[in-house]
Parts: structure tokens; C-alpha cells; sequence
């Protein structure tokens, strides 16, 4: 039997990466919709809500398409069947209503990033609280580290987000960051999987929760950036974020599977 006492660091999280590799099974076969409805009750039960606010989409199947929620539907009641598939003018393609007017920035950003594949804006209290200040989220523990030179800071607020110009200041103001803080307005996540997507937007409420806790007792305290950046990569691997958003999905479904229909 190998001695991993005398292994690196590094060493030691790959072969923890190609555990994971191997023993977590395949993910359940949801389809998009499913997924993406799971994804709005799960955003909703961790402290996202805000009644109407806020908009969560993933790329449809063919170029230029978009699945995302029904304006007037809340994201507690969303289900795979109530979910809307919409163009790039917000023309609804399949499904009833419309989509919230607000995800015309959405547009800008999957045009802008062809990596992105999913997008979560919201208004959950502790980010639209860290917001009134100005000031930019600052990363420092570990849960909050995925977050860790990973999230943009958009000092100006545009006014009401249904104009082009926001899709424009948003798409760029993200530049390579995987997130970003939205000054007197929200959050936003863009990344390359849904799980990924919840990963990240769970955790920014949380690290702006705590953000505002520790500024209350003091001045708060950098974490070494190489080391923020190795929790960060750890946390994010595919896998774990497979696992988490599971999690979260069994929690959501214990309470029944309406939500998949």
C-alpha cells in the first residue's frame, strides 16, 4: 500500500480529484428543463427570492435559443412543463406568456461569451445590502473561496435593466470572472454548467452575509491569494459541483417531484 504521508500538497489533491473521478456514480438523467427547475427552487430555497426580480436561463438546443422562467411564475413554482424557450428578441418559441423584459441582458452575455451556458441574476438580501455601500465582495474563508478572484464589481447602476445598454455594461464589466457583484442592484453568475451556476450563486449571498458581519466587528483580513486561488480551483472541479448541486436537488425533491413535470 502506497504511503500518501509523504506525498505533496498537490499530489494529495489529485489523487483526491481522481477518487472523486471514480467512485461518484454518473448524475441522474434530468433533461435541461428538468434541471433548470430544479435549479430555480434550489436558488429560491437558499435565499434568492425576491418575488418577480430576478431571471435564470440556460442555452437552448439549437444556436440563438434560450430556456428561461415565465414572467408572473415565482421561482418556487417553476417546473420543467412552465419553462419557457425564447429567441433572442425574447419571443417565446415554445411555452405560454413571456419572459421577464430584464433578460435582454442575458442575450448580451451568451453572445459576448460563447463559454457561458447558464445565467442566475437575482436580488437576495445580503448582496443587495452589500451593494448599497459601493464596495466590492472580498473573499475571505474557504466556502466563499470559489468566489476568490472570481468576481467582477460594477460600480454603476444603469436604472431599470429591459435597454440594450445594461447587456452591454454587464457583458463587459464580467470580463474573464465567473461572477459579479452589482452596485444598488444584485448578482449575477455566468459560467459553463448549470452546476456550476449554483455553486457559485449559493455562495455569493453567503459571502456577502458574512462580509457585512465581519465588517460590523472590524476590519477585515486578506487571505493569501495563492492559496485563495487553490481552494477556489479545488471547490470548483466538475465533479464536486455535480455533487453539491445534487445535493441540493435531493433536498428540493424531498418535498416531491412536481417540479420535474
Amino acid at each position: 500500500m502506497k504511503d500518501t504521508h509523504q506525498l505533496s500538497k498537490d499530489a494529495l489533491i489529485q489523487n483526491a480529484i481522481a477518487a472523486m473521478e471514480k467512485n461518484f456514480a454518473d448524475s441522474p438523467e434530468w433533461t435541461v428543463r428538468q434541471k433548470l427547475a430544479l435549479l430555480c427552487r434550489m436558488i429560491c430555497a437558499c435565499g434568492h427570492d425576491s418575488g418577480m426580480s430576478g431571471q435564470i436561463s440556460v442555452r437552448g438546443e439549437q444556436p440563438g435559443t434560450y430556456y428561461t422562467q415565465q414572467f408572473g411564475i415565482g421561482m418556487d413554482e417553476a417546473t420543467a412543463s412552465n419553462l419557457l424557450l425564447v429567441d433572442e428578441d425574447l419571443n417565446v418559441l415554445e411555452g405560454e406568456g413571456m419572459a421577464n423584459a430584464a433578460n435582454r441582458f442575458h442575450i448580451w452575455i451568451y453572445r459576448e461569451k460563447p463559454r457561458v451556458n447558464c445565467i442566475i441574476h437575482t436580488h437576495p438580501f445580503h448582496v443587495v445590502a452589500l451593494s448599497h455601500l459601493e464596495v466590492p465582495l472580498e473573499v475571505s474563508c474557504m466556502d466563499s473561496a470559489v468566489l476568490y478572484d472570481n468576481c467582477a464589481f460594477l460600480p454603476h447602476w444603469p436604472g431599470v435593466p429591459v435597454g440594450n445598454e445594461e447587456g452591454e455594461l454587464i457583458a463587459e464589466a464580467l470580463g474573464d470572472k465567473k461572477a459579479i457583484l452589482l452596485a444598488h442592484h444584485g448578482q449575477l453568475v455566468a459560467t459553463d454548467t448549470i452546476e456550476e451556476a449554483y455553486v457559485l450563486a449559493h455562495q455569493i449571498e453567503r459571502a456577502a452575509h458574512l462580509q457585512l458581519v465581519a465588517m460590523a466587528a472590524g476590519t477585515l483580513k486578506p487571505i493569501d491569494p495563492d492559496l485563495g486561488r487553490e481552494a477556489r480551483d479545488w471547490i470548483l472541479t466538475p465533479k464536486r459541483s455535480k455533487r453539491t448541486f445534487e445535493y441540493y436537488a435531493r433536498k428540493v425533491l424531498a418535498g416531491g417531484d412536481a417540479c420535474l413535470k
